[in-house]
This record gives structure tokens, sequence and C-alpha cells, in this order.
């Protein structure tokens, strides 16, 4: 194999023939997606609308039993999962709601879409969750929920979070959306909260043809009022004459049989496909942890890892590039690897409150910026995440050619140097502030 870097003209590591559908094809979909699919068909039943005898109330049952609790409701997608979890706490307009400074938007749209305003929080710098300390700092008397989101697929510390919960009796909703299957403590993530999210996007570790998403709760009042506002705000439970009354606002976020029976399928190989990703994605990241400067995600004792996304941090200081701004050395090491083959990009470019949505709606008392929080820009600027290629737990030989190149792109370390030091650099975020102020 050359040792010159693709970037400058030498092979590539990882060749795009070795990179096949069988190896990081996701999802996996084997005969029996095909035949419980042609199943619905069959059966007729094409909706939740299903009186307990279709694929939607399967899945709910099946769901709720993984997980470890009494009640689930399926709906269209992850983000109406959160939005109606919201909706059954019926919180006073205004409220405030604690969520992450860094998560995908989705996990605060639903906070603004029912009236209440989130309040961003810090993460902490080696789980990448929700810290629990600067949560604490952000609450006023106005708080009364907080959303853990379990990011990258590792669940939240849930035991520092339901504690402070308590102390100030505050809802926790989890946000279980990259993390289906992950433990904390002996317990599947989605069984903490008072009422809880997933999504079943296709791109999840648990996913659908599509998109769809489920509620978890073991409160019967809660689990009745998510149902409600699932169609309409009318009561369509079994042995019920339908009555068109609508009881509360709410619009149309039911899940369809065909996106419910695929999931199942998925569902029965979930448990076994997370110990083989683990496997394979446990070998890549010990060979990472071998390179100077490279910092691979951790996983605490007391929980497992889902692996939904892998976020690699990048350090200048064992690099000896004194000088050398962490976010031009992440600018010019990606750009290396991805010569090489290897698809690594950031997971979002700005922290939460620095999105011009947010800062443009934002409430006039309240200014979002993202200098208050640090470690969410500091983990944007010095890193980039691997996405969807090793959710396919074949995925270990182009893993392992993935690792080859970040091997290759570290010994020539002393050619990349000097190119991180000539940038021009400026913040990720810089975009999205500029945006902002052309607006």
């Amino acid at each position: 194999m050359s040792d010159k870097l693709a970037m400058f003209g030498g092979p590539r590591t990882v060749h795009r023939a070795d990179v096949t559908a069988d190896r990081i094809g996701w999802p996996v979909v084997t005969d029996a997606e095909h035949a419980a699919v042609r199943g619905v068909f069959d059966k007729g039943l094409y909706t939740s609308n299903d009186a307990g005898r279709g694929e939607v109330s399967a899945l709910q049952r099946d769901w709720a039993q993984y997980v470890g609790v009494r009640h689930c409701a399926a709906v269209a997608n992850g983000t109406a999962a959160l939005e109606l979890a919201l909706a059954a706490l019926d919180l006073e307009p205004g409220a405030e709601v604690l969520v992450p400074a860094l998560t995908f938007i989705g996990s605060a749209v639903p906070i603004a879409q029912r009236g209440l305003v989130p309040v961003f929080v810090d993460i902490d710098p080696d789980t990448y969750t929700i810290d629990p300390v600067a949560a604490a700092a952000a609450i006023t008397p106005r708080t009364r929920a907080v959303i853990a989101v379990h990011l990258h697929g590792l669940p939240c510390d849930m035991a520092a979070l339901r504690s402070l919960a308590e102390r100030h009796g505050l809802h926790v909703i989890e946000d279980a959306a990259q993390a289906q299957g992950a433990r904390y403590q002996g317990r599947r993530t989605g069984s903490f909260g008072a009422v809880n999210a997933t999504s079943l996007n296709v791109v999840k570790n648990l996913p659908t043809c599509g998109e769809g998403g489920l509620i978890t709760t073991d409160d019967e009042d809660l689990y009745e009022r998510v149902v409600l506002h699932r169609q309409f705000g009318e009561d369509l439970r079994a042995g019920r004459e339908r009555d068109y009354l609508s009881r509360v606002l709410a619009g149309n976020a039911k899940l369809s049989a065909v996106q419910a029976a695929f999931t199942r399928c998925q569902l029965a190989r979930l448990d076994a496909d997370s110990e083989r990703r683990d496997t394979v994605v446990r070998g890549f990241l010990g060979r990472l942890a071998e390179l100077p400067g490279l910092r691979v995600p951790v996983c605490p004792d007391d929980r497992t890892h889902a692996w939904h996304i892998l976020r690699l941090r990048f350090d200048p200081e064992p690099l000896d590039a004194v000088g050398v701004a962490s976010g031009a050395l992440r600018a010019v090491l990606q750009r290396a690897l991805r010569a090489e083959g290897v698809p690594v990009q950031p997971y979002q470019i700005v922290p939460l409150p620095g999105q011009p949505a947010f800062r443009r709606t934002a409430d006039p008392t309240r200014a979002y910026r993202v200098e208050d929080h640090p470690v969410s820009a500091a983990v944007i600027e010095d890193s980039v995440t691997l996405q969807r290629w090793h959710l396919n737990p074949a995925c270990g030989p182009v893993l392992d050619a993935c690792a080859d190149a970040f091997e290759k792109v570290w010994a020539n370390l002393p050619r990349l140097l000097p190119v991180a030091r000539s940038m021009d650099y400026r913040p990720p975020w810089h975009a999205a502030l500029a945006l902002e102020g052309a607006a």
C-alpha cells in the first residue's frame, strides 16, 4: 500500500468496490420483512385503528414488553412522539423545558410547537449528553420538565437527572431516538421518564421503511392523553363506536400498519444486531484509540452504548500542533480522511441556541447565545462523526479499512499540520450567524 495521501494524489485506502450493500447497507431487509408487509395487505388492517388486531397494536405490545413499561403508543415519527409526550403532560404555556444544546433540532422543536420555552443546557464533554450540573443551574421557577437526549446511542446519567427532577418537581422525558436497546443500570432506555419518545426513522438502529415513532409510559392517564392527541382528539379505544367528537385540539399522527410490520421484524433482531455491532465497533475504536490526539467515544460501566453515531475528537496538543486551532486541525483531518474514502462529517454545525430559527423566535426576554454553551461549541469545533456504515453488523471489513485510513493519515501528520496552520479558519457556526444577519 502506498503511504502517499489520497488528497495529495495517492491511492484511496477504502476502495469503493469493497463498500458493498451487504456490508454497509441499512436497514437490512430480509424475507421476513417482505412477508410481514405482504401480510398487512392480506389482512387489510392498515392503520392504528385496528381494534387491537393489527400490526400497529402488535408493535405497541412488543415494544412495551421489550422496554419494560405498561404502555406504548405508535405515532407518525419521532418528532411527533416528543410533541405528543409534551402534550400529554399538559404544561402551561410559557413553561420552560430543559434540553441539551447539542442535539438534533427535532429534540427542541416540539417544545416551541407546544407554546413552551426551550432552555438550552450544555453537555458533558465525555458522554456528549446533558450535563446534570449545568441542568441544575438552568432551573428557574418556570421550569417544568427536562428532556434527556441519549445522544449518539449513549444513555444519559439518568440517576442524576431523576434525582434533580425529584428535588425540583420536574417531569423527565427521554428522547431515545438514537438509543434503542441501550441499557442504563440494567434498565432499557425509554423506561425512566414520566413519558418517553423514540424514532423509527429508516436510519435509526430500530428502523421502519420510512418514518415512525413510539411513546412509552407507565402512567395510565398519560397514555390515554397521548392516544387522544394521536388522532384529532377522538376516543378511539377498541369496543367503542366512533362518535367523531374531538375532546382536545389535536392533529393526526398515526403510524401505518406497513411501517409497524416492518419494524416488528427489525425488533426481533435488535438485540442480536446490537451485540454484533458492539463487537465490531469496539474493535474499530480500539485501533483508533492508539493514535495520539484522537479521542474516541466512551461508555461508562453502568450503561451500554447503541453506537448509533461515532463521534471522534481531535486534540492538537498530543500531536505537537502548537498554534493550530482545534477547528483547523479537524477541518484538515476531515478532508484527508474523506479523500481516503472514510465518510466522516460533522453532526450539527451549530449548537441549538445558534440555530437561526430559535434566535428569530426566541422569547424576547431571553437571549440565546452560542458562547453560553462552551462545551457544545468545542465538541462541534474539534470533532467529526461516522454515521450509518457501522449500523450493519457485517461492516467489520469496511471498518478495518477505515482504521487503516486513519493510521495512514496519522503517519502523514507532518505534511498536514502546516496546512492547518496556514488556514484562514472560522468556526462552522459563524455561517449560521451570518445567515441570521443577512435575513
